[in-house]
């Protein structure tokens, strides 16, 4: 693609958002009456807020869903200790929730605006961020260009690009150039994904690691957790987690196959919880008997599943399962996290497609805490065998320890390579709260 089709795709991109854009608050309208936006802040995907822009230096983070959302908290915590001022955007409901608990009101939440130039343009001239920090992979072309004309550095953290995603833009050298070139900096996960950035046209790359490796376990109600094992009793208990379609009706397989050895509570924690009720009726049109959690149902002796279709109750499920099967990675593909399992002491199992978690799973699987199936049957024979071998449990239990302990460090390289942009910030804030009781203390002496 020449300089000109990469300048014609942009232009055609940047005019069709134009004329998309007043058709496109029926679309935020079905979306939210399927739960996947707020009804009551669709004005922020326009770029408009009622909250004032706070006074001193602010960075915006940008965090696409839970993983991402999860994986910048403690980078967040880090510059908020600097008295930086701090405006979080997501793209769904569940991560907004996530922001909301581990964080509170130490940030402002905001949803993203469109990627349209218009809402672009009304969320930057609002916010006017000294700094805007993305993770892993958002590339939205108008946000990226909006904030290269306002020359506000923009640096990608925890950056990944997968086989496909390279794939793509690489066969697009100069619209990649045309875009990639505005990133001051990636903070890539792996020396893979740093060469691939490179390669794009970025210009400054650094290596962290995985942020999600720094990250906190996954919080508990330890009331509720005391509730529930009770009610669980002596049984035996695995979970499948992040679920995709199709991953679901795979759980009741290996239930269903291994009910009669073990009489097991299985746990399905699916990606999206608004498709609790489509799951709920294919497990019952099984003749299994399910508990929801999302309706407060108790885990009686004859509950075969216990449906988790809540939001950010992840650590309370783990708590629970001795083992896990993380899902996206028999359907879908890609894969989801397997660190937060491994956190909490869980022997991991997951099909082999987990390309986005790659180096991850490469550490866990050399340190023996986990292991790849290829399908329904070698999982239900892998549940098995765990339930069978306490032992072999514990094993895959310490492997993941280790796992964390070697992959641990990528907050603070992030830290350090960020330090060139935080620094003035950090001495701008300063000042001004230097300024700010000063020009107080002037007006205590006037008042004298």
């Amino acid at each position: 693609m020449s300089t000109g089709w990469a300048r014609a795709t942009l232009f055609t991109y940047r005019w069709l958002g134009a004329l998309l854009h007043p058709l496109l608050w029926p679309y935020l309208a079905v979306r939210a009456a399927r739960g996947k936006e707020d009804s009551s802040r669709r004005r922020e995907r326009y770029g408009r807020s009622d909250i004032p822009r706070p006074e001193g230096p602010l960075v915006w983070f940008h965090a696409a869903s839970v993983g991402e959302t999860s994986a910048v908290i403690p980078l967040i915590s880090e510059v908020r200790r600097r008295s930086v001022n701090v405006v979080l955007t997501t793209g769904t409901v569940t991560s907004a929730t996530i922001a909301k608990e581990r964080l509170g009101n130490s940030v402002i939440h905001q949803y993203v605006p469109l990627d349209i130039k218009t809402p672009v343009s009304r969320f930057l001239d609002h916010w006017k961020p000294d700094l805007a920090i993305i993770a892993e992979s958002e590339i939205w072309p108008m946000t990226i260009l909006e904030l290269g004309a306002r020359r506000t550095p923009q640096v990608l953290v925890n950056g990944r690009l997968s086989d496909r995603s390279f794939e793509r833009w690489k066969s697009r050298p100069n619209l990649a150039d045309a875009l990639f070139e505005n990133l001051s900096l990636v903070i890539a996960q792996s020396d893979l994904d740093a060469e691939r950035f490179s390669t794009l046209g970025v210009h400054q790359v650094a290596v962290s690691g995985n942020l999600k490796v720094d990250t906190v376990a996954p919080p508990w109600d330890a009331r509720e957790l005391g509730l529930l094992r009770r009610q669980v009793g002596d049984r035996l208990v695995w979970a499948a987690t992040s679920t995709f379609e199709g991953e679901e009706e795979i759980a009741a397989d290996v239930h269903q196959s291994l009910k009669p050895v073990h009489g097991q509570l299985t746990i399905i924690v699916p990606r999206h919880p608004e498709r609790g009720d489509a799951i709920e009726a294919m497990l019952e049109a099984r003749g299994l008997v399910v508990a929801r959690r999302s309706r407060g149902e108790e885990i009686e002796p004859g509950v075969d599943i216990y449906l988790g279709d809540t939001i950010g109750e992840m650590g309370l499920y783990l708590n629970l399962a001795s083992v896990v099967f993380v899902g996206r990675s028999l359907k879908m593909g890609g894969g989801q996290n397997p660190l937060e399992p491994a956190m909490l002491g869980c022997a991991v199992l997951s099909g082999s497609d987990v390309t986005n978690f790659r180096d991850v799973y490469a550490k866990l699987l050399k340190n023996g805490g986990g292991r790849f199936v290829r399908d329904g049957a070698m999982l239900a024979k892998g549940v098995n065998f765990l339930f069978a071998n306490p032992k072999a449990r514990a094993a895959m239990a310490a492997g993941g320890e280790k796992t964390l302990r070697d992959l641990r460090g990528g907050l603070q390289t992030t830290v350090r390579a960020l330090e060139p942009y935080l620094n003035p910030l950090t001495v701008k804030a300063r000042l001004q709260s230097s300024d700010a009781g000063k020009e107080a203390a002037e007006g205590r002496r006037r008042t004298w």
